[in-house]
């Protein structure tokens, strides 16, 4: 009897071994022969990342002490495969749609459209900057492994952009850098301003590599006369299993003769907003990470509350928050980010812009959208 029973066990655990071994093949398989997971750096772009004094020990550090975990709970992960407790809208969300001219027409101020999540496209001194171009439906490697945009369609479609001077990207999560995206882009950009590691992505997605330029924290170039600055953030990055942190991330300040404008990336709140503010505010308009935050890993994403604050410490004369209304990939309500952030923003008296998708600002003209279209 009891050597029936070992023989039982011992085919049960062959069983599952041979289970186990099976997936862990085709997810190997899968990553090393799938282009989305992007390449790792090599030759001066390696060269670069070892002599950054924000690379320690294999991988790049936050300016302060960061911890991606701050209380993980097991009880939730049920919760991140539902739509419950209003985390996608219950109806298709307001897309204002763009067509080729709208962007013959050029702007005398600086216009800013916003794509949903954190993409944005800037028209500036005559120059096109599109911000983290994540154009796809689904931000992961393969549409089975996360949850589709909530719109249908985008304000328009890659095809019809118009060509673009710099594309900025502040980290490689699938959210912010997107393989399909690039491809397509890519004949249409004449500069991508990245920071250390992307390149190799990059070029491993066929994007001219003379194109590329990589950037430390606070380093900075002057492209027609725009500065382009890599600020910090405090995040993490990686697109696989055995690259975490071996790209860096970054919030971008971009200015001319006229106008200064930041983008947060994706960030935690910190010290570095301050900095930030110290050393190029005041801005003009900002663009601030709010959305996909979460208790359990608060440090590496902002509450909406201090995404305000953070505003405040940039120095920033008109916010729009980003980051949100397009995916779902936390547990709080869609619209949480929203609310939250403009409840905050009147009782500390921010200027916040809340435009549609595909709703454009211009600035300088003390007219900007503040309609409160999630409510309807």
């Amino acid at each position: 009897m009891i050597k029936k029973l070992l023989k039982l066990i011992k085919r049960i655990m062959i069983g599952i071994l041979s289970i186990v071994g099976v997936i862990t093949l085709v997810g190997v398989t899968f990553i090393n022969i799938s282009p989305q997971f992007g390449a790792g750096a090599k030759d001066q772009s390696l060269e670069r990342i070892r002599k950054s004094p924000n690379f320690l020990n294999g991988a790049f550090k936050n300016q302060e002490k960061t911890t991606q975990n701050t209380g993980f709970k097991w009880s939730t992960i049920p919760k991140f495969f539902t739509d419950g407790n209003n985390k996608v809208p219950y109806k298709e969300l307001p897309v204002e749609k763009l067509s080729k001219s709208y962007f013959e027409n050029e702007p005398i101020q600086p216009r800013i459209t916003w794509f949903g999540h954190s993409t944005v496209f800037v028209e500036l001194e005559g120059m096109n900057i599109f911000i983290d171009p994540m154009m796809g439906d689904v931000p992961s490697p393969h549409p089975l492994l996360g949850s589709k945009r909530f719109q249908k369609e985008l304000p328009i479609s890659i095809d019809s952009l118009p060509n673009i001077d710099v594309v900025l990207i502040s980290h490689d999560h699938y959210d912010h850098l997107d393989y399909g995206s690039i491809v397509k882009l890519k004949n249409k950009v004449e500069k991508f301003y990245v920071p250390l590691g992307i390149k190799a992505h990059l070029t491993n997605w066929g994007v001219n590599p003379n194109k590329i330029n990589e950037f430390d924290w606070w380093e900075s170039i002057n492209y027609n006369g725009v500065e382009f600055v890599s600020t910090p953030a405090r995040h993490f990055s990686g697109r696989g299993v055995t690259n975490r942190n071996s790209t860096l991330w970054c919030s971008w300040v971009v200015k001319s003769g006229y106008s200064s404008i930041f983008f947060s990336g994706d960030s935690g709140y910190g010290k570095h907003f301050k900095e930030i503010g110290d050393k190029y505010g005041p801005f003009d308009f900002s663009m601030m990470e709010c959305g996909q935050y979460n208790e359990q890993w608060a440090q590496i994403h902002m509450m909406p509350e201090q995404t305000i604050q953070a505003t405040i410490d940039i120095k920033s004369k008109l916010m729009m928050p980003i980051h949100w209304g397009a995916f779902k990939l936390s547990l709080h309500s869609w619209d949480d980010p929203i609310l939250r952030a403009s409840r905050k923003a009147n009782e500390l008296n921010v200027k916040i812009t809340t435009p549609k998708i595909g709703e454009s600002i211009t600035l300088n003209t003390g007219n900007f959208p503040i309609d409160s279209w999630w409510l309807n």
